[in-house]
Order: C-alpha cells, then structure tokens, then sequence
C-alpha cells in the first residue's frame, strides 16, 4: 500500500503545480516513473528529485496508463490527467510489459510526442532493439545511476528548450 500513497502524494503536489507551469517557462520537468519494485521506484524517485525534476510514480502499467488518461473508458482531456515531459518505465512488470506500456503510449496522438525510457536489469539485445525501435528514447540497464539521470536531465532540457541543451553532451 506504500505505493499508493508515494503515487497519490506525488499526483497530488503535480496536479497543484500544473497549472502555473504554463506561465512558468523553467518549471521542473515532470517524470513519470513505472517499476512494480517499490526499491526501484524510490531508487528513481530520489535520482530525479536530486536532478531537480518532478517525480510521479506508478506501480504497474496499467496505473501509468490511468494516470495519463489513457485507461479504459478516459479522455484524455479529462483535467486530472497527468502531464508528464518523460515517462520511466521498467521492462519487466506483471499484467503489462514496460514494452507494451510503450507501444499504448506510442499509438495515443496525444501522448506520442513523451519520450519513454525502458529500463531492465537484463541486457537482451533483442529487447533493446525492439523497444528502440517501437519508439523509445532510451533503453538503459538498471540499477539507474545518478549519471544515467543526468543525461536524460540534460535531454529533457534538450527537447523543451532546444538552445538551454546546447551545452549537453552525447546522443
């Protein structure tokens, strides 16, 4: 039950900021994090808190999908959706893959644009080719370091303002 409240008392704290990051051009990037591993969510969370982004977390694929608007029967114009700038998905998950989290996201127009990392603690060329190629932005291997992190920071950075990331380096 910890995670409910860890995803509700992130929700919460999003949905209450959402509505000033319009106005406000350096808002913290909002990530979504999906691992069913209660260790790997907060792994996550407290990388990114420490990267200065927003953290929302999910345990399954089906509650991201919830949390985005794209859950059975939603709109996703329904005002409590989640606006995320990534989304962090772990491979690996019961009920639905961190892969066909990705395809859902790919195949919604209103949640194509995100870009979707997939991590696994499983090197599986394989699998990294066929995420890769589904869409993701990234595939990284787990356990998640502060530089892996990092270098999607700076490619958030990249992808909302493309002249603050001139100064990233790499892909």
């Amino acid at each position: 039950m910890a995670t409910s409240s860890s995803s509700s008392s992130s929700s919460s704290s999003s949905s209450s900021s959402s509505s000033s990051s319009a106005s406000m051009g350096d808002e913290k990037p909002h990530v979504l994090a999906v691992d069913d591993s209660l260790v790997d969510r907060k792994l996550i969370e407290k990388l990114l808190t420490k990267s200065s982004c927003k953290v929302t977390t999910a345990e399954n694929g089906k509650k991201a999908l919830e949390l985005l608007g794209l859950g059975d029967g939603q709109r996703t114009f329904n005002n409590n959706v989640c606006k995320v700038n990534l989304i962090i998905t772990d491979y690996c998950m019961p009920g639905m893959t961190g892969y066909e989290l990705l395809k859902k996201i790919k195949e919604s127009p209103s949640m194509k644009h995100i870009p979707v990392v997939v991590v696994s603690s499983e090197n599986v060329p394989t699998r990294i080719k066929k995420c890769l190629d589904e869409g993701a932005q990234e595939f990284m291997l787990k356990p998640l370091q502060l530089s892996d992190v990092t270098k999607l920071r700076c490619q958030l950075t990249k992808f909302s303002n493309p002249h603050k990331g001139m100064l990233c380096m790499g892909r």
